[in-house]
């Protein structure tokens, strides 16, 4: 295999990226499936603002409204954020620690696949008699009350989709325990790496209580096992339990990469190394530690009596003081900094405040008393909009711009860029600031309409026109992307010129194999370290010029999920119809031997060879 560049047929380059096992590859397919899922779940929240539009809206029914505003929120979450932050993870981190791929390739690309089909199977609702309609959480008292099988595939789907994301964490995890460069301590890795780390192991303990709870839903609603049934002695309150053991740290798996980006980005274009790296580092995995502290403040309103609420309340308080703690080290590592204003940096510095506001609602929430006179209005949809947009959503827009140099070779134009940050960010706060009122006022959150005369429709059309402003803003990063694509201008290794991390010292797009020689890591920010000493290319090489190990592709992970997927189809349709069983026995054979061909399958990859190396050396130093 060449590093060159050659001319493929359709037909090969197509094999190529369904077969793929690179780690970059993959981050590029985890970007582009949940950019697709972002516009969809985009879409869909357009709808419900045009709902909302006017007093006595009858654009849509009450009905599909439910579906919708259900199928949002699970995109936004499952398919859209999660997915895209797994782009940049995939792509970044191994970069950053002198990795040549991730620990499991092949688990990486059935992960990836994983994602893609339980989306897939999720969003074919819509055309299969009706999409979930409980609410993003699939609250036990609704879900088995709904009828069809939109719940089905809220379950099913999610299942398929959410053990990709457990096998993403385990191996990001690995990768960084193990696949270090000679010189990367726990304490040189650059703050990206450090939040991929604690997500991932949040993901390792937060997941199971999820797939378990979808578990217990799927036996509930297929074949009557009344786990949430208080009629034949289940639990409803049980369900909310799973559910947010699992969602409050899912906040902080989206949140953390976000707050990775933008401590690179404060560092970068400050020119300075990031004042307080031990102590945000510990407030890193203090944040990890008490997001499973926290999950009863959803549920101050279920009867769990005082005691629980003021334990709840009070760890609640408690995760805001490390939260607090990044929040000064960003604002010192600016201080006497030798600022750029890019596009990058207009989003993280958006970022503080918006967020900031985000966390001061969540401790407002986190009041028992309070949260009696918010649950359900709109102040609650404000506060979770400000965190999740106004942190992860700006924090992957952020790494759109700051990363696509690095992951596709061409640089996003600076002009359009900062046009998307104004309209996105002006949208954003129109969109939902004015939400924290309406929710003072009495709102509900998850109506379909409401009376004229109430004192809500002004305040209605300025968060519409706010969100097609946040429209906008994303078709203009579309059209900057296209744009970019077309001119194809190649950049330079570091196309910011203030790279920190080893990801900035190799050939953007980067070798399939990464590094030409395993880099010696010499401190923090050891990139620039090294210029700073003079050694232009950014890079000390730890060993000599040797071959490379690389993993062969495999369609075998598309096969297995390929199994999966047909077997979800059976399991809902098992006793429905004639071909729902024999359907279910097929998928479920057709992932067993997939996966047996992979285990009798003796791949032990290949070697790059050494004057292939040699070769990319010359015209990598030819470039610069």
């Amino acid at each position: 295999m060449s590093s060159v560049a050659q001319k493929q047929s359709f037909g090969s380059w197509l094999w190529d990226w369904l077969t793929t096992v690179d780690h970059k590859k993959i981050g590029i397919l985890y970007l582009l499936g949940g950019g697709f899922f972002f516009v969809l779940g985009g879409i869909e929240a357009m709808i419900i603002r045009v709902q909302l539009l006017t007093p006595n809206n009858d654009l849509i029914s009450a009905g599909l409204f439910n579906e919708i505003i259900t199928m949002h929120g699970t995109t936004m979450i499952f398919l859209a954020a999660m997915p895209i932050l797994f782009g940049f993870m995939n792509a970044i981190m191994p970069l950053q620690i002198g990795a040549r791929d991730v620990a499991f390739p092949f688990l990486n690309s059935l992960g990836l696949w994983m994602f893609v089909f339980g989306g897939l199977f999720l969003n074919l609702s819509w055309f299969m008699g009706g999409a979930p309609d409980a609410g993003w959480t699939s609250y036990a008292s609704l879900a088995m009350a709904s009828e069809g099988h939109g719940t089905d595939f809220y379950a099913i789907g999610l299942q398929i989709a959410g053990g990709g994301s457990l096998i993403a964490g385990i191996n990001f995890l690995v990768t960084i325990i193990n696949m270090r460069a000679p010189g990367m301590t726990y304490m040189r890795m650059p703050l990206f790496t450090w939040t991929t780390f604690v997500a991932s192991a949040m993901i390792l303990f937060a997941f199971p209580p999820l797939t378990v709870g979808l578990f217990l839903l799927t036996f509930d609603r297929m074949f009557g096992g009344n786990f949430f049934d208080p009629a034949m002695g289940g639990n409803t309150i049980i369900w909310e339990h799973i559910f947010w053991i699992f969602g409050h740290p899912e906040v902080y798996i989206l949140i953390l990469p976000a707050f990775g980006i933008f401590s690179e980005i404060f560092s970068m274009f400050s020119r300075k190394r990031l004042f307080g790296y031990s102590a945000m580092v510990f407030a890193t995995v203090l944040i990890g530690f008490l997001g499973f502290m926290v999950w009863a403040h959803h549920m101050f309103t279920v009867g769990l009596g005082p005691t629980a609420n003021a334990i709840f309340s009070v760890a609640t308080m408690a995760i805001a003081v490390p939260t607090g703690v990044k929040i000064f080290n960003w604002l010192l590592t600016m201080w006497g900094g030798s600022i750029r204003m890019t596009t990058p940096m207009l989003y993280a510095l958006g970022f503080i405040p918006t967020f900031l506001m985000g966390g001061v609602t969540g401790v407002m929430l986190g009041t028992a008393p309070l949260d009696y006179q918010l649950h359900d209005t709109y102040f609650v949809v404000a506060h979770f909009h400000y965190v999740i947009v106004g942190g992860t959503v700006l924090g992957i827009l952020a790494g759109v711009h700051l990363y696509w140099p690095k992951m596709f070779g061409v640089m996003l134009n600076e002009t359009l860029g900062k046009i998307t940050f104004w309209f996105f960010l002006i949208g954003f706060h129109m969109t939902f600031l004015i939400q924290h009122w309406l929710g003072f006022w009495g709102m509900p959150r998850r109506v379909f309409t409401y009376m004229d005369g109430q004192g809500w429709h002004l305040s209605n059309v300025i968060s519409t026109v706010g969100a097609f402003l946040m429209a906008i803003g994303i078709i203009i990063l579309i059209y900057n992307i296209i744009a970019a694509t077309i001119k194809n201008v190649p950049v330079a290794n570091d196309p910011w010129g203030d790279g920190r991390s080893l990801e900035w010292a190799i050939q953007s797009p980067p070798l399939y194999y990464n590094f030409t020689q395993t880099p010696l890591v010499r401190g923090l920010d050891t990139v620039w370290l090294e210029k700073q000493e003079g050694n232009a290319s950014g890079l000390t090489p730890a060993v000599p010029v040797q071959a490379i190990h690389m993993p062969h592709g495999s369609i075998i992970p598309l096969l297995m999920t390929i199994g999966m997927f047909v077997a979800g189809f059976g399991a809902m349709y098992r006793t429905e119809t004639a071909w729902g069983l024999p359907v279910l026995v097929l998928g479920l054979l057709w992932t067993f031997i997939a996966m047996g061909v992979r285990s009798l399958k003796d791949d032990l990859g290949y070697y790059v060879p050494k004057e292939e190396i040699l070769n990319d050396i010359k015209r990598e130093r030819g470039r610069n």
